[in-house]
């Protein structure tokens, strides 16, 4: 690309310079000099004459005159030519049509691309800042280090075994009737998901997501019926400081619960039990799948989480970090954000101010750099898959459900937020309107019509910006590639040789190489022609389920990614940038000599 920007800039500047002299020739007046006597040629061409010259008009010069006159045409027109793309190629927006997608490059350059070319440079090539203003455990554990009672978090799962009868705690139909200690195993009624209200002090949702009430806040019976939870469903938890799995339950007016009738759970042990085998203690088994936004903020609590989150913000991604990516030939990032960037600096409970600031700071770090920005709506109200990375509470997913709030429109309001305070920030390079709904939870119809809605909202405040669709999970690739008009549409795919155990577990580093030119690149080249949207692989990784891989298997599995990502039409975004797994991180990867730069670049 480097080369055929200095051939661009060498024509333009010869075309320029000959149609100056050729300019020249055509005044009506001509003129000497002692040193160099200066002659008139009909046509136009000036000849510089001390005695005898090339351009000397005897025939022989009038004939080579003619040749000259017809190179200085052909440069001037190819001059120009070049001066009118290279114009184009600096306007704010970029075009497609359906043989040739055409992006914008830093510099100048367009490319016509079928597939991959000497200007596949003009592609997206991103890293996912993933982990910096959405949060996800796993990428970073040591946010939680520290945190009172930290399995208990939002979402967490846990069982409760009565000590006096052996059986298990159930929601009686999954909800809506009363407790019981009836069970002699645990399935989905015996399962419930912790709301945590602080430290100690919790809710408890069953499976049809009602939550468990205290009647009249104890002294009776516990239900499963609770709509929504108040104080009636709020109990203190009491572990033994020696066993931390046996527990007490408090309910709000002080008494505790105990299971006397296997029929019925009650609240109504005024006296503090002891740790012996009672119908008030019971045995407490925690599972705690969740780790997002949402449970590190409400785990900490209001005051103690605005320090961990204003540390981790202010270090995981500077400004050198944008450096680094510049320097590797990185030309874009991506930037997951949570819906409460909206209401920034006043952010609904528990979330924490400051993510607003974090990404202003991003998109001056990307100017600085002449770095891209891609503004992903990862975490939506409600949730749009259940997990964590999509801030969850409790792993239930409502944003779909057209009842009651209106999570959609919600959605639409922060993608207005976004697109009214972003849309004419040269850095800026699109906005996805959502990250990876679950099919399973998120109606075709209701995604495709919140699609048009975001895609008019960011229209509204910008006509250069990329509008970026995020496939459903589980659903077909191809079903959203016409949703939207051929009007700097992007559809985002997310390929991992992982999570599927059935597919990828157990197989060698060949069989994942030929799985990514095979299956990968078939895929790929139908989407691209699939629709309106131009294909965007918005996220991939050098991590699989191979066992014991060495480096070389690596690299090699990489630079197959690279090749196959590369030929998407939009291009391609690493996940991610930071990681405490290696093999995740960009910069670990590039850094240790496990993901190479391809010899014909990015």
């Amino acid at each position: 690309m480097v080369v055929a920007r200095h051939l661009v800039r060498g024509y333009l500047i010869l075309g320029l310079i000959i149609s100056i002299v050729h300019a020249l020739s055509l005044l009506p007046g001509c003129f000497t000099n002692d040193a160099h006597p200066r002659a008139c040629v009909p046509g136009g061409v000036v000849a510089l004459q001390s005695e005898w010259s090339l351009l000397d008009a005897t025939e022989a010069g009038v004939a080579v005159m003619v040749v000259a006159r017809l190179l200085v045409r052909g440069y001037l027109v190819l001059g120009l030519m070049i001066l009118i793309v290279h114009h184009q190629s600096l306007l704010p927006g970029c075009f497609t049509n359906d043989a040739h997608p055409r992006a914008c490059v830093p510099g100048g350059v367009v490319a016509l691309q079928p597939e991959r070319s000497l200007f596949d440079a003009s592609k997206v090539r991103a890293v996912s800042l993933g982990g910096w203003l959405v949060i996800e455990k796993w990428m970073k554990t040591s946010l939680f280090d520290g945190i009172p009672d930290g399995d208990l978090l939002d979402g967490a799962q846990i069982s409760l075994q009565s000590i006096s009868r052996g059986t298990y705690l159930s929601a009686e139909r999954g909800g809506g009737d009363r407790m019981v200690v009836n069970r002699t195993a645990i399935s989905t009624w015996e399962t419930f998901k912790v709301w945590r209200v602080s430290a100690g002090v919790y809710q408890l949702r069953v499976f049809n997501k009602m939550f468990v009430s205290a009647m009249n806040g104890g002294g009776g019976a516990v239900l499963a019926s609770a709509a929504s939870p108040a104080q009636w469903e709020s109990f203190k938890i009491h572990r033994n400081p020696s066993q931390s799995s046996m527990v007490h339950i408090q309910a709000y007016n002080g008494m505790y619960l105990q299971a006397r009738d296997r029929n019925l759970l009650t609240a109504d042990l005024k006296d503090v039990p002891g740790w012996n085998k009672n119908d008030a203690t019971f045995i407490m088994v925690v599972n705690t799948p969740l780790g997002g936004e949402y449970q590190l903020a409400n785990g900490w609590g209001a005051e103690a989480a605005v320090n961990v989150f204003q540390k981790h913000r202010e270090s995981f991604v500077q400004e050198s970090d944008f450096r680094f990516l510049a320097s590797k030939g990185i030309n874009a990032v991506r930037i997951p954000v949570g819906y409460w960037i909206a209401s920034d600096p006043n952010p609904p409970a528990p979330y924490v101010s400051g993510s607003l600031q974090a990404l202003d700071n991003g998109f001056q770090w990307a100017n600085n750099h002449g770095i891209k920005i891609i503004i992903d709506l990862h975490a939506a109200p409600g949730s749009q898959n259940g997990q964590e990375h999509s801030s969850s509470r409790d792993g239930i997913a409502e944003w779909a459900v057209q009842v009651g709030i209106d999570y959609i429109g919600e959605s639409i309001k922060t993608i207005d937020f976004l697109a009214s305070r972003y849309g004419n920030n040269q850095a800026l390079l699109g906005i996805e309107l959502l990250n990876e709904p679950g099919a399973a939870v998120v109606p075709l119809d209701v995604l495709k019509d919140y699609y048009a809605r975001g895609y008019s909202t960011v229209r509204k405040y910008t006509s250069s910006a990329y509008v970026i669709m995020c496939q459903r999970i589980g659903g077909d690739f191809t079903e959203l590639a016409n949703v939207l008009p051929a009007d700097k549409v992007v559809l985002d795919v997310h390929f991992y040789n992982l999570f599927n155990h059935e597919l990828f577990d157990k197989k060698t580093p060949e069989w994942n190489i030929d799985f990514v030119y095979n299956d990968r690149l078939s895929l790929v080249k139908r989407l691209n022609t699939a629709g309106n949207a131009l294909i965007f692989v918005g996220e991939w990784t050098n991590e699989w389920m191979v066992e014991n891989a060495s480096q070389s298997d690596y690299l090699r599995f990489g630079a197959a990614q690279l090749q196959v990502f590369g030929q998407a039409t939009f291009g391609w975004a690493y996940w991610s940038y930071q990681h405490q797994l290696y093999r995740w991180s960009f910069k670990q990867s590039v850094q240790q000599g496990y993901l190479n730069a391809p010899t014909s670049g990015w």
